[in-house]
């Protein structure tokens, strides 16, 4: 699919309800299994993550369940890509080390700017 056309079908579905969007959902999973393979999310969080939802849709819970259950699911995979990465960084930290390099420096934070003294307010009768 092309961008111009994925930007507007976004833009499209931003507007609507999240009934809606489950009804366009249904509606394209309908299409992909009729005229397509069927895409498989990639990794295993997204697919624990679809399956639940698929499995709160199928019981008919009300959509601000599902839709509050997927909210958090998605915060949850935002907190293991972050523990994720700090774990990639470990390891690749302690490859350094094995190897001999020094390991990598963090960004320098900018030196604080000198402070002037204040000059002290003259003493009253003086």
């Amino acid at each position: 699919m092309n961008d111009v056309l994925l930007q507007r079908i976004q833009r499209k579905l931003a507007a609507l309800s999240d009934e809606r969007g489950y009804q366009i959902l249904d509606y394209v999973e309908f299409l992909e299994s009729k005229f397509a393979e069927r895409a498989t999310p990639t990794g295993i969080f997204a697919k624990f993550t679809e399956t639940v939802e698929d499995t709160m849709r199928a019981g008919k819970l009300p959509i601000q369940a599902i839709s509050g259950t997927m909210g958090v699911m998605e915060s949850a995979a935002k907190v293991m890509k972050g523990f994720a990465a700090a774990g990639k960084t470990v390891v690749d930290e302690a490859m350094r080390a094995s190897e001999g390099e020094p390991p990598a420096k963090p960004a320098a934070a900018p030196a604080p700017a000198p402070t002037k003294p204040t000059p002290e307010p003259p003493k009253p009768g003086t």
